[in-house]
C-alpha cells in the first residue's frame, strides 16, 4: 500500500493537485490497492482528526495573531523596529529581521509573516535605495524566524505527532531563533558595507523610543506569558491559545481602542481560512499516517537504517538531507505530518532527543520555504517586490549559508535545544 500511495501522491503533486486533496486521494488509492481494508478507513481517519481537543490551539493562535497584527498594535511594532534599527548600516533591511522576531510571538506562521511584513516594509526599503531582489530575499528568509519564536504552528503540529511537550518545544526554539536573527542582521550589515549602502543620519529621540517600546510592550509580553503558563503547567496549549485570544481582544478594546466590528469579522474570516487550509492537510496526513503504520513502514525504515548505518552522525546528516529535499516542494505542515512518524522512531533508535529532532525539522523545512523551485515565502516576497525570481535567488546565498550553519549546530549540539 505504501509504495502505491507514494507514487500516487508524487503524480498528484506533478499535476498541481492541492496537497490536502492529494494526501487523501493517495491514501485512498493505497487502501484500494490492498483489497482487504475497507475504504471507509480513510474517511474515519480523516474525521477523527477533527475531534482532537489539542487541535483547537491552531485556530485560536491564528485568531490571536490576526487580531493583534491587524490594528494599531501592528503599526506600533513596525514603528519600534524601524526606529531602533534605522541608524545602522543596513538598518532598513535589519528592520525586517527584528520585526520578524517580535511578530513571531504573535502570528506563529512564516507565510503570514512574509505577507504582512513584506507588503509594508519592502516598498519602504526600495525607497531607501535597496535593490528589489535583496529586499525580497531579506523578507523571505527573515519570515522563517517566525516558526522558531513561540507560539509556532509547526511546533504545535510536531508536538501532536511526537508526544513532545509543546512548552518544551517553544522554549527550545527561543535561542536558535535569536541566533538566526542575529546572523541575518549581520548579513544585512555585511551586504550594506560591501555594496556601499550608507547609514541614515536619523536622530533617535530616547523619549520617543521609550514611548514606542511602552506601547508595544503588550505584544512583546505575549510569548513570555505563553511560555510561563506552559512551563509551570498553569494551562494546556489549547487553554493558552484561548487566553491569547482573550488577551488580544482586551488589548484591542481597552488599550488601543481600535477594534471595530468589521475588523473583527475580517480577522475571523482570515483565521478561519488559514485554519481550514491547515486542517485539510492534517486530515489528509492522518490517512497517510494510518497507511504507513498499517504497513509498519516507519519501524521497517528504522530497522533497516540501524542495520546498515552504524554512525549516528551519518544518520542525522541523512535525515537533514531528506528534510531539505522534501521541504522544497512541500509546505511545512504536510512535511512535518508526513516525515514526523517516520523520523521519530529513527531518532529514538540512535538516542536523538525528540525535542532536538523537532527543532531540526522546523529549521530544515523553514529553509525549504525560501528554497527554489517552490519556496513559498520567496515567491510571495518576489511578487511584492516585483523582482524576477531568478534575480532574487542570486541574492539568497549569504542568508542560506547562515541558516545552514545554524542547522548543523542544532543537529549536533544538543545544548542549543535541550534545557
Amino acid at each position: 500500500m505504501t509504495l502505491v500511495m507514494i507514487i500516487s501522491f508524487c503524480i498528484l503533486m506533478v499535476l498541481a493537485v492541492p496537497v490536502g486533496y492529494g494526501l487523501i486521494i493517495a491514501a485512498g488509492l493505497g487502501v484500494l490497492f490492498n483489497g482487504y481494508v475497507p475504504l471507509s478507513v480513510v474517511a474515519q481517519q480523516v474525521y477523527d482528526q477533527t475531534q482532537s481537543f489539542p487541535m483547537l490551539a491552531l485556530p485560536f493562535f491564528m485568531l490571536a495573531g490576526t487580531l493583534m497584527l491587524g490594528g494599531e498594535l501592528g503599526r506600533q511594532l513596525l514603528e519600534l523596529a524601524s526606529r531602533a534599527m534605522q541608524r545602522w548600516r543596513g538598518g532598513p533591511l535589519s528592520t525586517t529581521v527584528v520585526s520578524s522576531v517580535v511578530f513571531g510571538g504573535v502570528s506563529g506562521s512564516a507565510v503570514a509573516n512574509a505577507s504582512a511584513l513584506g507588503s509594508v516594509l519592502i516598498p519602504w526599503q526600495k525607497k531607501h535605495g535597496f535593490p528589489p531582489a535583496l529586499c525580497a530575499v531579506n523578507n523571505a528568509t527573515s519570515a522563517v524566524i517566525d516558526v522558531l519564536i513561540p507560539p509556532s504552528i509547526p511546533m504545535i503540529l510536531y508536538a501532536l505527532i511526537s508526544g513532545v511537550s509543546v512548552g518544551d518545544l517553544f522554549i527550545s526554539g527561543i535561542i536558535p531563533g535569536l541566533i538566526m536573527a542575529t546572523s541575518f542582521v549581520f548579513v544585512c550589515w555585511y551586504v550594506s558595507v560591501r555594496r556601499g549602502y550608507a547609514a541614515e543620519a536619523v536622530k533617535l529621540r530616547k523619549r520617543e523610543l521609550a514611548r514606542l517600546a511602552l506601547q508595544s510592550l503588550p505584544a512583546i509580553l505575549l510569548p513570555i506569558l505563553i511560555i510561563f503558563f506552559l512551563r509551570f503547567g498553569l494551562a494546556t496549549p489549547t487553554e493558552v491559545s484561548v487566553l491569547s485570544v482573550v488577551y488580544s481582544l482586551l488589548l484591542s478594546i481597552l488599550f488601543y481602542r481600535d477594534l471595530t466590528w468589521k475588523r473583527f469579522c475580517d480577522n475571523m474570516v482570515e483565521a478561519g481560512i488559514a485554519t481550514g487550509v491547515v486542517m485539510l492537510v492534517i486530515m489528509g496526513s492522518a490517512a497517510v499516517g494510518w497507511v504507513l503504520t498499517f504497513d509498519q513502514a516507519p519501524q521497517q525504515m528504522a530497522e533497516w537504517v540501524s542495520a546498515h548505518i552504524s554512525s549516528p552522525i551519518v544518520i542525522i546528516l541523512m535525515m537533514n538531507v531528506i528534510m531539505l529535499v522534501v521541504g522544497m516542494p512541500l509546505d511545512m505542515p504536510p512535511a512535518i505530518l508526513l516525515l514526523g512518524p517516520i523520523f521519530v522512531p529513527l531518532a529514538d533508535s540512535i538516542g536523538l532527543d525528540r525535542v532536538q529532532l523537532g527543532l531540526m525539522m522546523v529549521i530544515n523545512l523553514g529553509i525549504g520555504l525560501y528554497t527554489p523551485p517552490i519556496g513559498t515565502t520567496l515567491f510571495i516576497s518576489s511578487s511584492i517586490a516585483k523582482a524576477p525570481l531568478g534575480t532574487t535567488t542570486n541574492e539568497l546565498w549569504p542568508y542560506f549559508g547562515m541558516a545552514m550553519l545554524l542547522l548543523l549546530a542544532v543537529s549536533f549540539v544538543p545544548a542549543l535545544t535541550i534545557y
